[in-house]
């Protein structure tokens, strides 16, 4: 029988833990559904961040450093 008795220390009521012992599956059921929505929120996330437009994206920023002495190929100054 499962013991869950551990839910007494971050605020369950005697009445829930009863309820929980009397019947597991319970508690089981709610881990699965908060998995599954975990799992349907990462995949539209995903969706929706591969179907974005390329204006849609952020740009990102670009570092360059500048070319020492005349690298450009411009006309050299002597």
């Amino acid at each position: 029988m499962a013991n869950f008795d551990f839910l007494k220390s971050i605020g369950a009521t005697p009445e829930a833990v009863a309820v929980l012992n009397d019947q597991p599956n319970l508690f089981v059921s709610l881990i699965a559904v908060i998995i599954a929505l975990l799992v349907e929120v990462g995949l539209l996330w995903t969706i929706h961040f591969a179907t974005l437009k390329p204006e849609q994206r952020k740009k990102k920023k670009e570092t360059a450093k500048k070319p020492k002495d005349n690298a450009r190929g411009g006309p050299s100054k002597k």
